[in-house]
């Protein structure tokens, strides 16, 4: 059985254009995204949202859209409570399923979870011990 636990309680990515982009720093990987300043004013228009995920053993950022996810083009099409959330994925990954097109960061270790975000037209996965965020101001990025 496969389980989702939500994990953006009070933000999201921005649901037009986040326009994801990933970093390996060291052992992490970071997610950054566009914030969504308008379901969370409090973040303003330009701020930009990081995941760090701690020793990250592997990730992918695949090509499936909201559309393709309605349709049942994902794996995760008709389990996972909502398109455009993140969450811990736990229980069965549904790995045959899944693309193989993971890029391999180092050896996935016993403390590993499953990070699943799903973005307007793509959806970012990877294992890895835990998660934060940081929100980067856009008067910080000048």
């Amino acid at each position: 059985m496969t389980s989702f636990t939500r994990l953006n309680d009070g933000w999201n990515a921005e649901p037009n254009a986040p326009d994801p982009k990933v970093r390996v720093e060291g052992t992490d990987l970071v997610l950054s995204f566009r914030m969504n300043h308008r379901q969370y004013p409090e973040y303003g228009e330009g701020n930009v949202g990081e995941l760090r995920f701690t020793r990250c053993s592997r990730y992918r950022l695949g090509a499936t859209n909201d559309q393709g996810w309605h349709m049942g083009q994902c794996r995760f099409s008709g389990i996972a409570p909502a398109w455009g959330e993140f969450y811990e994925v736990s229980g069965d990954l549904r790995l045959g399923q899944c693309p193989d097109d993971w890029i391999q960061l180092a050896e996935r270790n016993a403390a590993s979870r499953h990070f699943l975000f799903y973005l307007r037209d793509d959806m970012f996965e990877c294992d890895a011990e835990s998660w934060t965020l940081r929100v980067v101001r856009a008067s910080q990025r000048r």
